[in-house]
């Protein structure tokens, strides 16, 4: 934790976690314990169990695998529900409302809200300053949620986008490694975590926070993947400061909202099965790459990047790995972007829209619920209009 103190401030927080069965139940209820938070976990499903038995699919992103565990927060009156998948690498939470409703928050918001309460706590603790944060990094994938992008260039940090896959910000943890002098280089693993950080912020690079929006997060460069264990205690110390100021979770975010700017995004996955499938994924991929899209719902196509064919430079001048997988512009801010999955037969489609803030103020609260809802319609427009266009891309 970055401020143990806040538990004092919070004393009344309640969490509810799960493993669903997984192997998260190993460690993460004994660190909760040590360190202070009051908490429950879910009995019935406590014990590792491959069949999962109690739940459809053992996936946080879901409310239907947080089911068991928003039932007992209900019972019990907690404050934030908390899963891990089954080996602990990936973490999806509920929080309970302002109305007193809990509901699920996306991996772009889990993102974004561990990322900016990092680098803010870290600048007003003194660990990061006017000196030495220019050395300091977010890092996060290009499908991730630009809010990041938006909360590092605010504080005055950098930030580099990766290609889909901890390995890629694995990758670049190890550059930074790599980047220290020698003696320290022949130590590093080594020094204690002030000793570390104190380093990479004097000669190297500092990691804050790395995360894509596919619910996997990190906030040490010891462990170069994404990491249930410690997103835990990152998203409970998180609600931790909300409680403290008497907010909610979706109260923090808001204010996130107003001072950074809305953002949305949303995920469709359309499949493609039988033996024709692959043939299928592959035209209509191409089709995008040969004949972008002009024009979609009223806003002109502006740019595209073809991850695969273009020659990417990152934010720190890194060649970014050939993938295929496209990004579009729209003349109204919107982008998305189309990446075959490399796992099923599905086509993953990554929608973006965002309002930001005037020049120098802010977004004011009252303004929050019609921006989020024209940024979500704005969405479900360009999709409906992309389900035509993929119906006649492989027609053709």
């Amino acid at each position: 934790m970055l401020n143990p103190a806040l538990l004092e401030e919070a004393k009344d927080l309640k969490i509810v976690y799960t493993a669903i069965h997984g192997t998260g139940g190993v460690h993460v209820p004994s660190i909760l314990k040590s360190l202070g938070f009051t908490f429950s976990t879910v009995p019935e499903q406590d014990v590792p169990d491959g069949r999962f038995p109690t739940v459809k699919s053992p996936n946080p992103e879901n409310a239907a695998a947080l089911q068991m565990a928003m039932d007992l927060a209900e019972k019990e009156r907690a404050d934030i529900v908390i899963g891990t998948d089954p080996d602990c690498d990936r973490m999806g939470v509920a929080v309970r409302d302002s109305t007193g409703t809990m509901r699920l928050i996306t991996g772009n918001q889990i993102g974004a809200l561990m990322a900016w309460y990092r680098t803010k706590t870290m600048l007003e603790m003194g660990i990061l300053n006017e000196t030495n944060r220019a050395r300091a990094t977010i890092v996060k994938t290009f499908v991730t949620t630009q809010l990041q992008d938006v909360v590092a260039a605010a504080y005055g940090v950098r930030y580099v986008n990766t290609l889909t896959g901890f390995k890629y910000i694995g990758g670049k943890l190890g550059k930074y490694e790599r980047s220290l002098p020698a003696d320290i280089r022949a130590r590093y693993r080594d020094l204690t975590v002030e000793e570390a950080r104190a380093a990479q912020l004097k000669h190297g690079t500092f990691f804050i926070f790395g995360g894509e929006e596919s619910y996997g997060y990190l906030g040490a460069d010891w462990i170069r993947d994404k990491d249930g264990n410690g997103a835990v205690v990152m998203f409970a110390e998180l609600a931790a400061y909300a409680a403290s100021r008497g907010l909610t979770v979706p109260d923090l975010l808001d204010e996130v909202f107003c001072e950074f700017g809305v953002f949305d995004e949303h995920t469709e996955s359309p499949e493609f099965p039988g033996a024709d499938g692959s043939t299928k994924i592959r035209k209509l991929v191409e089709s995008y790459s040969a004949t972008p899209p002009v024009e979609l719902d009223g806003s002109a196509v502006v740019k595209m990047i073809h991850y695969g064919k273009d020659d990417v430079i990152d934010e720190e001048g890194d060649i970014v790995p050939k993938e295929n997988m496209l990004f579009l512009n729209l003349a109204d801010g919107r982008r998305f972007a189309v990446r075959p999955s490399g796992t099923e037969p599905k086509v993953k489609f990554y929608f973006f829209a965002s309002h930001l803030p005037p020049a120098g103020g802010r977004l004011a609260r009252a303004e929050l619920p019609q921006l989020k809802a024209d940024l979500r319609a704005g969405i479900g427009r360009l999709w409906l209009e992309i389900q035509k266009d993929i119906e006649t891309r492989l027609a053709s």
